[in-house]
């Protein structure tokens, strides 16, 4: 299995800061974000790569446990991998005692996570199976049998905010057949999406597979709760005097008026425009724009005399 270097893949420092971290991403995100490359495979893969990344990276926890992680992984594969990692002393695997291999389940489930092998090794994304057991009624020592409970798993399958935002609709084959998944509009990191029976377990069982909704970070939009931050930048003149721009919203772009006398992260509060409630699609969380204002690098001669000139106003 490939280690992967999280630093490497979004080219940072490993002592770079969360700002930094955040930086590479939103430059690389925007760059093969699958909007600006219909149809390309690599770009799509590359941007899976670099949400996975960031997913770690921006995540203290999950950053912590990455960095103690990767000198011991590191150390194994020098050794030449001889004897099985224990993924279980870093919490990868299974709970309840039971190790479910992640490449033959992905391997069933057609790879439909969108995360490496090495992500779900070590930050885990399966349940653990429940097999009920034998229970002591006390004084009597009466025992009797619980119904015995199938395997449940968990898969978790990274959507982007448009698809959170719209819905959408997934294939994946389980097993040689084909299921459509149905991801409602609203769904948040950490919806879960039941599928009923659908892993044959080795007894000719079946088993329920949950699969665990993870939204990916996107480079226009920050997600708070059901609210989204996003930034847009004017030129002087217009935060000055006033006037429109043109505002992303997952819905498409709308027209935000501009008030004169605008300060730069200034906020501006688009209702309704924010991500859709899972039980209640109809009602949305809303909008927020940072006003960023660009200032003019280079005066000519006249501009230089007509801002001197102000200036001289403004003092008065």
């Amino acid at each position: 299995m490939e280690y992967k270097d999280y630093y490497k893949i979004l080219g940072v420092d490993r002592n770079a800061s969360a700002e930094e971290i955040k930086k590479a991403y939103r430059k690389l995100a925007l760059k093969y974000h699958p909007d600006r490359n219909p149809g390309d495979k690599v770009a799509e893969e590359k941007f899976k790569e670099i949400n996975e990344a960031y997913q770690v990276l921006s995540d203290p926890e999950k950053r912590a446990k990455y960095d103690r992680f990767s000198t011991t992984y590191q150390h194994w594969q020098a050794s030449g991998g001889q004897a099985p990692f224990d993924w279980g002393a870093w919490g990868g695997g299974a709970p309840g005692g039971v190790r479910v291999e992640f490449r033959d389940l992905d391997d069933l489930l057609g790879g439909i996570g969108g995360f490496s092998d090495f992500f779900r090794n070590l930050f885990g994304g399966f349940g653990g199976a429940d097999f009920g057991g034998m229970g002591n009624a006390g004084p009597d020592v009466r025992t009797t049998r619980r119904r015995r409970r199938p395997a449940a798993y968990e898969q978790p399958i990274a959507i982007t905010l448009q698809e959170a935002y719209h819905g959408s609709t997934r294939h994946i084959a389980v097993n040689g057949r084909r299921l459509e998944v149905k991801i409602p509009p609203g769904a948040r990191t950490g919806t879960k999406i039941r599928l009923p029976e659908a892993v044959p377990l080795p007894d000719g069982s079946k088993a329920d597979l949950y699969l665990v909704v993870e939204v990916m970070p996107d480079p226009r939009f920050e997600l708070q709760g059901h609210d989204l931050h996003t930034e847009v930048t004017v030129d002087l003149y217009t935060a000055v005097l006033g006037g429109e721009v043109k505002v992303p919203t997952p819905a498409g772009d709308v027209l935000l008026t501009i008030k004169p006398g605008t300060q730069p992260d200034q906020v501006y509060r688009l209702r309704g425009r924010g991500m859709p409630y899972l039980k209640n699609p109809t009602r949305h969380g809303d909008l927020y724009v940072h006003v960023k204002v660009a200032l003019p690098k280079h005066l000519s001669p006249r501009e230089r005399e007509l801002f001197t000139e102000l200036a001289r106003l403004a003092r008065r």
